[in-house]
């Protein structure tokens, strides 16, 4: 066992067990477990449709962060990657059961990837001669140009009614038609825990550091003779095969393909949205981020219709208060949980729960009642919220609302300071002890 040389002074002195690293087999080795387990603790249909949901969009939040995280290149066409990807695999799977094309079905998330990586060698040439605020502006005309085709090349990608296939042909892999979901699953599982095992690697070698470097400083990676829109290119070629992947494994998952959709804006938004809510300093921040996509879109849109809206209050708040992420907030709390003063903090982050949920429920009271009477009027004055019904006609309602709202928002702001306080405390706590370590 060797202590690793931290690139950070202050920091931990972290040990490496040679030749294996323990913690590193250890954390993959539960991430396998998890991939296998749930299923099995989650029975329902819905939960497996989820599960399922949350393998693929897994591998394509993560290839988005290959953009966005790795080489800060804000992206909104990476839907066009994993929407063609998808269009490609379900071809695929058509010819494959007329017979045309000999390919079994395990394989036909890696036509997809295939195809993502063309369509990223065609395409990314052109975006990646820019970087910065015009090459988001590229990708965001690409991903516009690729969604009006949608309609204009109804052969391929199948008008609004898009393209339907069967993903139970041929006699099946190992005595395995991949019909019941509980099999789908299990096959998104194993390329989801092999693309991100794949994209992890990737962060490691010499062209994902390099990456890195393009991100923070590119004039003085030119300066010492790498070619930074090549740079750029390569890891663009690389995030369009893994969005493939991830677009194949819909295919075969819904086995249904729509056009427009599938390759818009609106998809892009969602990628780039989510990514960002998990955390794309850090590579777990859009696993993350793509289980809360899954929540959101299933769960949160069928509680309420102004799910959106929530979203977008929610996207607004992280940027200003964490922009790192919510992946940024475990990090920093599990620095605090090293030094072992995590457990001073619990009580306090309790009531910064309880209060924050007063305060939301009463926003969220308000909300509904708005909806309610700009969108269900006809359905009378009354609607349940919680359980309770509520009359949105009614100035009582209004008031114990606001009233709820307010309370909340006060006590809040008067935990809230508390907290900063014992928070600066806690770091400065930790600082001296870093200092003293450093004596030592």
């Amino acid at each position: 066992m060797t202590p690793s040389t931290p690139s950070d002074p202050r920091a931990v002195p972290a040990y490496r067990f040679r030749p294996w690293n323990v913690g590193r087999f250890v954390v993959w080795t539960l991430f396998a477990l998890l991939l296998i387990v749930s299923p099995l603790l989650f029975t329902s249909s819905l939960a497996l449709t989820m599960l399922s949901q949350m393998g693929y969009l897994i591998i394509i939040c993560l290839s988005y962060n290959i953009l966005l995280g790795q080489g800060g290149m804000l992206s909104f066409g990476h839907a066009v990657y994993t929407g063609l990807g998808s269009f490609i695999a379900i071809h695929a799977m058509n010819l494959a059961g007329k017979g045309t094309l000999p390919i079994p079905l395990v394989l036909i998330p890696l036509v997809g990837g295939l195809a993502g990586m063309l369509f990223a060698v065609l395409l990314g040439f052109v975006t990646t001669k820019k970087s910065g605020t015009t090459f988001a502006m590229i990708t965001l005309g690409i991903g516009e140009l690729v969604a009006s085709m949608a309609l204009m090349f109804p052969e391929f990608f199948g008008g609004e009614g898009g393209i339907t296939t069967d993903r139970v042909y041929g006699k099946g892999f190992l005595g395995i038609s991949f019909g019941p979901a509980i099999q789908v699953y299990y096959l998104i599982a194993a390329y989801c825990f092999v693309c991100t095992a794949a994209m992890f690697a990737f962060t490691g070698t010499p062209l994902g550091r390099i990456l890195n470097a393009v991100r923070d400083n590119p004039e003085r990676v030119e300066f010492i003779g790498y070619n930074t829109q090549r740079v750029r290119y390569f890891a663009f070629i690389i995030a369009g095969f893994f969005a493939g992947i991830g677009g194949g494994l819909a295919a075969i998952n819904f086995e249904i393909v729509t056009g427009a959709d599938s390759v818009g804006v609106v998809r892009s938004g969602g990628y780039l949205l989510f990514t960002f809510l998990g955390g794309a300093t850090f590579f777990f921040g859009p696993i993350i981020g793509a289980v809360l996509l899954v929540l959101a879109s299933v769960l949160l849109s069928e509680l309420s219709k102004a799910w959106l809206l929530y979203l977008g209050l929610v996207f607004l708040f992280m940027v200003m208060y964490a922009p790192g992420g919510i992946a940024s907030l475990i990090m920093m709390n599990l620095r605090v949980a090293r030094y072992g003063k995590l457990g001073r903090l619990a009580m306090t982050y309790l009531a910064l729960a309880a209060t924050a949920l007063v305060a939301v429920l009463g926003a969220a009271c308000m909300v509904e009642m708005t909806y309610h009477l700009q969108l269900n009027a006809a359905m009378g004055p009354e609607l349940r919220f919680l359980g309770v019904t509520i009359d949105a006609t009614a100035w009582t309602s209004w008031l114990g609302a606001g009233a709820v709202l307010l309370v909340g928002l006060a006590m809040f702001e008067w935990c809230r300071r508390r907290f900063v306080r014992q928070w600066s405390r806690i770091q400065e706590e930790i600082e001296h002890a870093i200092q003293r370590g450093e004596a030592l």
